[in-house]
């Protein structure tokens, strides 16, 4: 039996990597409705931005393409944010700002919620989620 005491998480916040960060910041803000909260600059420059969705916080940072410029992005990762706002309104409102749904609105086979997703320029998946009853 372990000893190690179990980690009990409050928040989470995630840093990733985009290969063009004024497109990747336009569609968190203008098609997602997250917002800016700081700018990340590194010896002058401009190298990221902190942008967050209510309590859900993350960095984009603009690939200095040291290791190439083919390096694939948002492969194999999906997260999920969980909401207590209007889930359709906020499909609606994605696509209404240009953003193309990975998948419209539904109510999931597998338990009391609905969702969308989206997917990012980079490839980042997220799917937007609220528990129903």
């Amino acid at each position: 039996m372990s000893t190690t005491e179990l980690m009990q998480g409050t928040a989470l916040a995630a840093s990733l990597t985009v290969g063009d960060l004024e497109k990747a910041v336009a569609w968190y803000t203008n098609v997602m409705g997250w917002e800016i909260a700081r700018r990340v600059e590194r010896d002058g420059k401009l190298r990221g931005m902190a942008i967050k969705a209510g309590d859900v916080n993350i960095i984009l940072n603009q690939d200095d393409f040291a290791k190439g410029t083919g390096r694939v992005k948002g492969a194999g990762m999906s997260f999920t944010i969980y909401t207590s706002q209007d889930i359709d309104r906020l499909a609606a409102q994605a696509k209404a700002n240009g953003g193309p749904l990975e998948t419209d609105v539904q109510d999931a086979p597998w338990g009391p919620v609905r969702f969308f997703r989206a997917k990012d320029p980079d490839g980042f998946r997220w799917t937007i989620m609220k528990r129903l009853g």
